[in-house]
């Protein structure tokens, strides 16, 4: 699949644009190609006019400008004049429009890069929705530079402009004494220079507003798994999703009551952490019949009591108060049709289970109920693989696997995999490849530790991420955003849970599981190796959605090394 520079494509884009930016990332034959584009946004000026609409590096043939047409119809009359669907008659020609776009480009790596103008460049223009066969044939391009919709449904997109880039070589090799195909160029290291001097002519202009919009259009679009697990929902009373982090178990949770809500019915939609509770509390607010929170909560509201003072343990929360609770449910005569557990690796324990039971209109065993968790590696309160207990109070649920990721960057997701020894545990990403790796930061002391993670946090404000899209996380409650001394950081930094605008939230790793953020910097990591580091270590890294940076002592930093079969010095 091509690296895609910007990697999203702004909604109001034309369609055929759109449809040629999806095929581009998807197709597996642009494989290490490079493709740079550019985007149509509101209040949008190109900083370099005539620029093309892609620009596609792709190694051992050579850099091709795209210009593209959306129209349904094109013809071009006697005279010269072009015809393109609604819009007024043009003679401008946009074999020219291409060809101006490809010598600008060329022109522009000869005033500081002229080693390269030697790679293959050449220009072409693909009608995405029209059949260009009302298009005469014309000295002023090659018939093979002409693409139309026949093109683009009929065969991959890499097959055609793979076709292209072939039968342009052939031409420089017939007509250009200087050209030499056997060099097979652009190398792959010339097609990265390629597109780190050409990249500030697609990005710079964008503004830090429209980057942060773009993210979150990108985090919106469904998968087909997705679809298919809400089809799941709608014909099945009782599922249990399973899925490694990110595989969007909370959004389904989320939708699933939205739907409920919906078709008249009462919904009770329950978790095991705070934060995840509060905050699917607040997602639900305004859809009647539904409430949302932690199942603890919602235990102590229907005891009417508060948790002890003494710090109560295991024992207190998992047997005592569920006890409580049942006395009144018991006596209660209003379980809601459906129930919608998230977290649910945390909750199937016998006590919780027996609250649950009565919460849900039959039962576990007969009523409507949906459960989603990561039994895997997400288990990280030691409660051991609960689907048996589950199994033991109502045998007849479906029980599909979540394999695509929906909330990571590929680099993100794999890492997280590797690190934790999960291998390959997700077969798609929903998010393209942007090229920005994971960032690791090695510190030897707290002082140390202290001046990384002003760096870290200054690197993101620099890559357009405000400081409530960042999130620091630490598997110590005494970490380092906590203990803190500078007053830079300590204005800058606020537990999560009371961050106000302008500041960024920092939170333990335990609090924080369920929840995800643009960009995670995780801090104090000691090690990487045994079950309960890994566990913590894979919640941690898969929060970040779009930027990761992990800080690490020296043995944590080998470990990791280690895990992904890198050498570290």
């Amino acid at each position: 699949m091509a690296r895609m520079i910007p990697p999203v494509i702004d909604r109001g884009a034309p369609p055929g644009e759109r449809r040629l930016f999806e095929r581009l990332r998807s197709d597996p034959g642009t494989d290490g190609w490079i493709v740079l584009h550019s985007l149509h946004i509101a209040q949008h000026r190109r900083q370099v006019e005539g620029e093309a609409d892609f620009v596609i590096i792709v190694p051992r043939l050579g850099v091709l400008c795209m210009e593209v047409k959306s129209h349904r119809t094109v013809s071009r009359d006697s005279s010269g004049t072009w015809h393109l669907g609604a819009q007024q008659p043009t003679s401008r020609s946009p074999f020219t429009q291409a060809a101006e776009a490809m010598h600008s480009l060329r022109a522009f790596l000869g005033r500081s890069r002229r080693d390269l103008t030697h790679i293959p460049f050449w220009s072409a223009v693909w009608f995405t929705d029209a059949n260009a066969t009302a298009v005469p044939s014309s000295p002023e391009w090659h018939h093979w530079q002409l693409l139309d919709r026949g093109d683009l449904i009929r065969h991959p997109v890499s097959r055609s402009l793979t076709s292209v880039l072939v039968q342009a070589r052939r031409h420089l090799s017939a007509t250009r004494p200087s050209f030499d195909a056997a060099r097979n160029e652009p190398t792959e290291a010339q097609c990265e220079e390629l597109a780190t001097k050409l990249r500030p002519r697609f990005e710079l202009a964008i503004s830090p507003a429209d980057v942060r919009r773009l993210r979150d259009d990108d985090r919106l679009t469904f998968l087909q798994e997705q679809y298919d697990a809400l089809d799941l929902i709608e014909s099945e009373p009782r599922v249990l999703f399973a899925g490694a982090a990110g595989t969007g178990k909370t959004f389904l949770a989320l939708e699933a009551a939205r739907r409920a809500s919906l078709q008249g019915q009462s919904a009770r939609v329950l978790c095991f952490n705070q934060l995840l509770g509060r905050w699917l509390a607040d997602q639900l607010g305004n859809f009647p019949g539904v409430r949302a929170g932690t199942l603890h909560r919602a235990m102590l509201d229907l005891a009417q009591v508060k948790v002890p003072g003494d710090n109560p343990g295991a024992d207190w929360w998992q047997e005592e108060l569920p006890d409580l609770a049942l006395e009144v449910l018991f006596e209660r005569t209003d379980p809601v049709d459906v129930l919608i557990v998230d977290e649910a690796q945390d909750l199937c324990v016998p006590g919780y289970l027996d609250v649950l039971d009565l919460m849900v209109k039959g039962g576990l065993a007969a009523g409507r109920w949906l459960m989603f968790g990561d039994f895997q590696r997400q288990a990280i309160y030691g409660q051991g693989d609960g689907r048996i207990e589950l199994t033991a109070r109502g045998p007849s649920f479906f029980q599909p696997v979540l394999h695509h990721n929906c909330r990571n960057t590929p680099r993100i997701g794999q890492a997280a995999a590797q690190l934790t020894g999960l291998g390959n545990v997700y077969r798609k990403f929903r998010r393209p490849d942007d090229g920005i790796d994971v960032e690791y930061y090695k510190y030897g002391s707290p002082s140390e530790q202290e001046t990384k993670l002003a760096r870290a946090l200054d690197a993101l404000y620099k890559d357009h991420y405000p400081p409530e899209q960042i999130v620091v996380l630490s598997a110590r409650t005494q970490g380092a955003a906590h203990i803190s001394t500078s007053p830079a950081l300590r204005q800058r930094l606020s537990p999560y849970s009371s961050a106000k605008a302008g500041q960024t939230g920092y939170s333990t790793i335990h609090a924080f599981k369920g929840l995800d953020a643009p960009a995670v910097i995780v801090t104090d990591v000691e090690s990487a190796e045994g079950p309960g580091a890994e566990a913590l270590l894979y919640v941690a890294l898969s929060r970040g959605s779009d930027r990761l940076i992990v800080l690490a002592k020296d043995q944590a930093m080998r470990q990791m090394a280690r895990n992904l079969g890198r050498g570290y010095a």
